[in-house]
């Protein structure tokens, strides 16, 4: 347990160097992340017998991979970075990978911003391959809670989105103080939870788009109850009520969204019929 407290202090972020790039975990796991939710895609696939062919499938990804990374990044820029209008006004500089001439890669992605550039990007999907918008969102919903677990494991390896101040016998040290490993909650109750419930949920589905409208709810109450272990981004503070986070006050609209796109499905009442 002692070795598990202070495990920060026995462990470097970054994995290994070539030349003059430095490989984060960070962006090992990313890349795991990925591979994760596409594999998971092909075997629900194949298992459910979505009328879907793997060339389209890696397609779709590729499409839902640039929204994501496009929306993930911009989205952090527009809801937490203190420095917004610095980028609006340097546009060039959101994606520069240099700082100082010297490779540090990019930092500072929003969850959020990549749902909203996912939703773009399967759109634009959509309107070329004329398939359905609400299979694939079900395809994803079943898909991602898996990969999603890697980004966050990615989180914690990296030391960011740290903990609440603990006394817990598992809080781990950060500088001098013990916090709650909160990315590791994430990645348990927004990533395992949620992937756990919908594998055995699917085949209990009712009608297209519940699967999707599910996860929008899970996730977002997930997140909200998980950011009471989240210390506040260190640049916002609370930024409602005086205890609500910008994690919590993003997730609200996500709930909301999942709630109506629940009802509004289920009242238009399209079945499932290529599941066996």
């Amino acid at each position: 347990m002692d070795f598990w407290r202070h495990i920060y202090e026995h462990f470097n972020p970054i994995a290994f160097s070539l030349g003059p790039f430095k490989v984060h975990w960070y962006g090992i796991m990313y890349v795991l992340a990925l591979l994760t939710a596409l594999y998971a895609a092909k075997w629900y696939v194949k298992k459910d017998r979505y009328p879907v062919d793997e060339p389209t499938l890696e397609s779709f990804f590729l499409y839902v991979e640039i929204g994501v990374i496009l929306g993930a990044r911009l989205g952090y820029i527009l809801f937490y970075d203190p420095h917004t209008v610095y980028y609006l006004t340097h546009p060039w500089e959101i994606f520069n990978p240099f700082h100082g001439g010297t490779f540090t890669g990019i930092s500072g992605m929003s969850y959020h911003g990549a749902v909203i550039g996912f939703l773009i990007g399967t759109w634009l999907f959509v309107r070329k391959s004329k398939t359905s918008f609400w299979m694939w969102m079900d395809l994803v919903a079943l898909s991602v809670p898996a990969g999603y677990v890697f980004g966050r494991i990615g989180n914690f390896l990296n030391q960011e989105l740290i903990g609440r101040a603990t006394d817990v016998p598992w809080g781990i040290w950060v500088g001098h103080t013990l916090r709650h490993p909160s990315q590791l909650y994430e990645a348990l109750l927004e990533g395992v939870a949620i992937a756990l419930f919908l594998f055995w949920y699917r085949k209990r589905q009712r009608f297209e788009g519940e699967l999707i409208a599910l996860y929008a709810i899970l996730y977002g109450t997930a997140r909200f109850i998980v950011e009471f272990w989240r210390a506040p981004d260190i640049q916002l503070g609370f930024v409602c009520c005086g205890w609500m986070s910008m994690g919590q006050l993003l997730s609200l609209p996500m709930i909301a969204v999942g709630v109506a796109a629940y009802v509004w499905l289920k009242r238009r009442g399209k079945a499932v019929t290529f599941r066996s």
